[in-house]
């Protein structure tokens, strides 16, 4: 039998019939598929949660020797009652006041994200672990709950350094006396971490908002998830990439034909931080009334050679703070060399900060830093930088 063209179909027809195949057939596929698209993706997440459960766990049974404790998230949530009083937040996570059975008072920092196999959390148990000091803030225990990982701390009642050194409504207003007395704290602080341990601790991360302040206003060194145990007979250390805050990281992190990088990196970081406490200010400040006093350093540095004080804001009337003030900057001045090498160790920033000023010499004038390259991942809220270590052309 003879087709009739009349009853072929015609073009339009042909076309639907073909793209309605198509959607079919891949309708079929994305429906059949995507059940193994989502069994895939939960797979590679739970593998790469029991990994870093797997290394946590492994890390804390070859540490016979921890202090903390070891809470169950059950008792974590109890403490917290449910996580109802938030304290603050970050890039690492939330931290929420808590009560213990014995009616301590403790600051519970729930990690939401973890570097590497959990390697900002292991750093912290493993460096403050093990270590009590009275500048160094008190680790109590701790909790790994499959991904959810938690640091329980003595709770720090007046909060942060940076608050009381940056003006903040509604803050109380501390004297200068009592800005020194927390920088020495500090400083023995970190000169323990360097010299009074088992190890060497390198914090990396030095600045107000680590600074924790007790009932009585005595500062704690805290935060330890970018730290690193380094033995103490090692001058230097190995990093791929620089760490910390922009702000307070030792030039030497970025580039290296400075020196290696070593203990003086923190006392860079104590450096910018002394300074900050001394004026009261930030560093950098792009606001600032004369184009001069951009960069607090330098011009703090010309004002000292010249003869003049550093007028602060404060309500302090005793003569003696200029003198402190003084102390203060000529002592950071010398812990923000750029070179590792022309800095002092910690040991002698706290002969420097406990002795007469009149005793103090004027280092050579700080130099700022300038990245020859764009600073790539800064991640400000988890206070780390990652990037490519370029070298530096020094001032002749």
């Amino acid at each position: 039998m003879r087709c009739d063209p009349l009853d072929w179909p015609s073009p339009l027809s042909m076309v639907l019939g073909i793209m309605t195949y198509l959607l079919l057939e891949l309708g079929l596929k994305f429906i059949l598929g995507t059940p193994f698209v989502v069994a895939f993706l939960i797979y590679k997440w739970r593998r790469r949660h029991l990994s870093m459960y797997n290394s946590i766990e492994e890390f804390l049974h070859t540490q016979n020797n921890l202090i903390p404790i070891r809470y169950s998230f059950r008792e974590i949530k109890k403490m917290t009652r449910n996580f109802k009083n938030k304290l603050g937040e970050g890039g690492y996570g939330s931290v929420f006041k808590g009560k213990l059975r014995s009616g301590r008072i403790v600051a519970v920092k729930i990690l939401s994200k973890s570097k590497g196999n959990g390697e900002d959390f292991i750093n912290e148990i493993a460096t403050i672990g093990r270590i009590h000091h009275v500048n160094v803030v008190h680790l109590i225990g701790f909790c790994v709950h499959s991904s959810k990982h938690a640091l329980v701390y003595d709770f720090m009642a007046n909060g942060s350094l940076e608050k009381y050194i940056f003006s903040q409504g509604g803050v109380i207003s501390l004297s200068c006396k009592q800005i020194f007395e927390i920088s020495l704290g500090v400083a023995r602080g970190i000169e323990y971490m360097h010299q009074g341990c088992y190890m060497q601790i390198l914090h990396f991360d030095i600045k107000p908002h680590n600074i924790l302040l007790d009932e009585n206003f005595i500062p704690k060194v805290s935060d330890f998830g970018l730290a690193r145990l380094c033995p103490l007979e090692n001058n230097t250390m190995s990093l791929t990439a620089a760490r910390g805050t922009l702000g307070y990281i030792a030039p030497e992190l970025f580039y290296k034909n400075i020196g290696g990088v070593s203990n003086k990196a923190d006392v860079y970081s104590f450096g910018m931080l002394l300074m900050e406490m001394a004026g009261k200010r930030k560093n950098i400040d792009a606001l600032a009334e004369n184009t001069s006093q951009i960069y607090f350093p330098s011009w703090a540095h010309d004002q000292l050679s010249q003869g003049k004080n550093v007028d602060v804001a404060t309500t302090d009337t005793d003569g003696e703070i200029s003198k402190i003030i003084k102390k203060m900057i000529i002592v950071a001045l010398w812990c923000i060399q750029l070179k590792p090498s022309d800095r002092p160790t910690m040991n002698k920033v706290i002969e420097l900060l406990e002795g007469e000023v009149e005793c103090l010499q004027m280092p050579p004038k700080p130099f700022l830093c300038e990245l020859e390259k764009p600073i790539e991942h800064v991640q400000e809220t988890l206070y780390s930088v990652e990037s490519t270590i370029p070298s530096l052309t020094l001032p002749r």
